[in-house]
């Protein structure tokens, strides 16, 4: 499709776009900010390059998308920065571990996960390396058999915080398969880190199901990897998306800030 204002260039057939021809730096008009919204339905997860973003650009433009918010976990990786609404990402020789190494839906454990994240790398390592992948969960949706999509209509699972950030995280209930509030389209809503049981099915039956639901999402048939170069940003649908963090680049340096747009409801059954 193309835009009066901006450029969208397909990452893959089924998810991700590169926008041109905007400024990041500078307070959007209408226009614009309706494009982007466009694409940020249409793609599911948008980038863009060389945009030297303050935290203030950064808050601006997550916020033309939503009501910003805070973490959910007491214990991350990650690290707040003076501004409560920005976290810091940043990797080098004295990191053991990283944020994100499997695939995943952020937050899911919340009653109301985030709607979008916004990632600004500044700095990346120097050889390449670092790559985000995403994946479509509307691909992964419309790739199940219809008895299959059938068989878990109606099925709930239990997305349980404390497997990765630790005691007072918060434990949730969602549907297996939910609407997107604005595309309507159907997604698998499971993901490796916080889903822990689905609740419907007896343990041994609710442990195959979701062991195949989790690799069926991981495929990469419906990803795409996204190169980092110094001042790009990703930012992603959280509602119809996962994301994997590849941790290449050891002992180099990749730095950057993380926003998040709040969720304004919870998850609805498909």
């Amino acid at each position: 499709m193309s835009y009066e204002t901006i450029t969208a260039t397909p990452s893959s057939p089924h998810i991700g776009a590169e926008i041109g021809n905007i400024d990041l730096t500078k307070p959007l008009t209408n226009k614009q900010v309706e494009e982007l919204h466009d694409a940020f339905a249409r793609f599911q997860v948008i980038f863009f390059r060389d945009q030297k973003i303050s935290f203030e650009d950064q808050i601006r433009v997550a916020g033309y998308f939503g009501p910003l918010g805070k973490h959910v976990g007491a214990s991350t990786i990650s690290k707040t920065t003076d501004n409560p609404l920005v976290r810091k990402f940043h990797y080098d020789e004295t990191s053991t571990q990283i944020s994100g190494e499997n695939f995943h839906s952020d937050q899911s454990c919340a009653a109301i996960p985030p709607l979008g994240s916004m990632l600004y790398n500044h700095t990346v390592p120097p050889d390449g390396g670092g790559d985000t992948m995403f994946a479509s969960m509307y691909a992964a949706y419309d790739a199940l058999s219809p008895q299959m999509k059938k068989y878990l209509e109606g099925l709930t699972a239990t997305h349980d915080g404390t497997r990765v950030f630790g005691p007072g995280t918060p434990v949730s209930v969602h549907p297996v398969i939910i609407k997107h509030p604005v595309t309507n389209k159907k997604v698998i809503y499971v993901n490796t880190d916080f889903t822990a049981k689905i609740n419907e099915l007896p343990q041994l039956e609710g442990e195959r199901v979701l062991r195949f639901l989790v690799d069926h999402c991981n495929k990469p048939e419906w990803t795409t990897r996204f190169h980092w170069r110094a001042h790009s940003i990703a930012f992603w649908d959280n509602r119809c998306t996962h994301h994997k963090a590849i941790w290449d680049y050891w002992p180099n340096v990749r730095s950057g800030f993380r926003v998040q747009v709040e969720g304004t409801e919870a998850p609805i059954a498909g």
